[in-house]
This record gives C-alpha cells, sequence and structure tokens, in this order.
C-alpha cells in the first residue's frame, strides 16, 4: 500500500470514493474523459465496480465530482498564493502564478477543465461548470482590478477581461507546447499592463 492510499496518520487505506477520484483524476486528465472507461479507473484505483457505484451513480457524476474537485484545487492554490499578495497588483498576478503552478513537466497538457469541456456536447453540465470556472477567475481579478482602480468600474472590468483572454490563450498554447513558457511570458505582459494603469 502507498503512502498516498493511507489516510492522514491514521494508518488506514483512503476511502474507495477518494481512491476512485484520484485515479479518475489522473486518468481523465491523461488520456481525456472519453478515453478513460469504468474498468480503467476501478482498476488504477484498486477498488471493485460496485465501490465505484456505491460512490458514484454513474461516469457522469464522476465526471462532475472530479470538476469540481479540479475546480476546489485551483481555488486552493489561488488562496495559498494570494496570501502572499501585498497589493491589488499582486492579487491579479497570483491568478497567472497559480495556473503557472499547474503548468510544464511531463504530462502536461493544459487546462484540465477546458480539456474536459472540448469533449462534452453543448448544453452538458460539465460544460455549465467549466464556464462557471472560468468565470470566477475573471471576477477574480476584477476584484482585484477594482481595488487597483477605484472610482472606474468599467476600466477594472474590461481589463479583468482582456486579461483572462491573455491568460486562457496561453494556457491553451502551453499546453499544446507542454511548456510554461507562454504563461510566463503572460504574467510578465499582465505585469507591463498592470503599471501602465
Amino acid at each position: 500500500m502507498s503512502g498516498m492510499e493511507r489516510a492522514a496518520g491514521a494508518g488506514k487505506r483512503r476511502p474507495a470514493r477518494d481512491r476512485v477520484l484520484t485515479a479518475a483524476a489522473r486518468r481523465f486528465y491523461s488520456d481525456g474523459i472519453t478515453a478513460t472507461g469504468i474498468d480503467t479507473i476501478t482498476a488504477e484505483a484498486g477498488v471493485a465496480k460496485m465501490s465505484l457505484y456505491n460512490n458514484f451513480s454513474s461516469k457522469a457524476e464522476l465526471v462532475r465530482a472530479y470538476l469540481d474537485a479540479r475546480h476546489e484545487e485551483w481555488l486552493s492554490r489561488y488562496r495559498s498564493r494570494l496570501q502572499r499578495s501585498e497589493s491589488p497588483r499582486d492579487g491579479v498576478l497570483a491568478v497567472f502564478d497559480t495556473y503557472i503552478d499547474s503548468a510544464g513537466g511531463d504530462g502536461f497538457r493544459g487546462c484540465g477543465l477546458l480539456n474536459a469541456a472540448a469533449e462534452m456536447p453543448v448544453g452538458n453540465e460539465g460544460r455549465s461548470l467549466v464556464r462557471r470556472h472560468k468565470e470566477e477567475v475573471e471576477r477574480l481579478m476584477a476584484g482585484h482590478l477594482a481595488a487597483l482602480l477605484p472610482g472606474r468600474p468599467d476600466a477594472a472590468r474590461t481589463t479583468a477581461e482582456h486579461l483572462a483572454f491573455l491568460l486562457e490563450g496561453a494556457m491553451t498554447r502551453a499546453g499544446l507546447e507542454n511548456d510554461d513558457d507562454r504563461l510566463r511570458r503572460a504574467r510578465a505582459m499582465a505585469a507591463e499592463l498592470l503599471d501602465r494603469l
């Protein structure tokens, strides 16, 4: 049993739900949602199919849990970054740094949420979850920009939208190139733009 399978300090295996979700997250990100079958997930998680279905009523529910978990993981990393911020400018750049934290390295395929959304048909609930995440990221930047540009709400919203487009484009290219250089360059562009405000 690996250290990851043991509950922190408890000496017990992690619950089947956690193992299934961890395995699904790994496989959905590396291979895609459509290409990843239930048998692959249960084998990697070391659980029986019944354990999966006792925790998730369907693959669609497992996908929703995966998307929610990615969103919460991103927010957690962002909040950690934000604790080190000393100004609204730093808060905006913390968003870029949070994306950089997840980029590069072997197996990097870009934004896991966008990759998942690309596999789903229009109207799918998962696409709505991804959209809400992206809107929240833009709102976070808009909040920092509102503090940076008091009395200029239109400029704050427009700049947040501009930076969100820059960030998403850079993340897409970083995923295609398997390199975080595009994100680092986008962060530098964002810093330059913020300095000019």
